[in-house]
């Protein structure tokens, strides 16, 4: 599949999670046999951690099809940042999602501020810029933001991430996952 392709695949897959209509395929001990030898992944997603929010369903996929990964808030840490170059580097992944979602905690609490302990406070202070130009304080407005933010941090902080964007190898998009109805709005 093209990039296009790509995120047409997840927009119609979301479009059967969302109708209550998941295909369930690829999800079987052929599949994980398949599967022995190797990934290919054709999506990355960089997702909240939260429990509601789960890619693979969201996007009616299978064993093998997207690469995810999940951090509170869905920053770009270097962490992430490094997980992400290897699927572009050596799986050959061509599209990346950082998806946020309706109202995060990470962001609720970035936006409530106050001392949530160092390693709590080190993660919200990576939201702080999107906080900052927002200019709201809606926390699906911050989320949003955020969201396109960790995105411009992918391609600004990875010589491989840039390397591949500009190489028309790779693309990013950023995403906003709607919890009451599950839809998944591509910004």
């Amino acid at each position: 599949m093209n990039q296009d392709q790509v995120i047409e695949r997840l927009k119609s897959g979301n479009e059967r999670f969302v109708a209550d209509k998941l295909n369930g395929e690829l999800q079987d001990s052929n599949r994980r046999s398949e599967l022995t030898g190797g990934q290919w992944p054709w999506a990355i997603v960089l997702s909240c951690a939260d429990s509601r929010v789960v890619p693979e369903l969201a996007f009616d996929t299978g064993l093998g099809e997207l690469f995810i990964l999940r951090v509170a808030g869905n920053i770009a840490n270097t962490d992430t940042i490094a997980s992400i170059e290897y699927a572009v580097a050596h799986l050959k992944t061509e599209v990346i999602v950082v998806m946020g979602h309706e109202s995060c905690g990470a962001v609720g609490a970035a936006l409530a501020g106050g001392d949530n302990g160092y390693n709590l406070n080190h993660l919200l202070a990576q939201i702080e810029p999107a906080k900052a130009q927002a200019g709201s304080g809606d926390v699906n407005v911050v989320v949003k933001k955020n969201a396109e933010l960790s995105a411009k941090d992918l391609y600004d902080r990875s010589a491989i991430i840039k390397g591949a964007v500009d190489g028309g190898k790779l693309k990013i998009v950023s995403a906003f996952y709607n919890l009451g109805s599950g839809k998944v709005d591509f910004l």
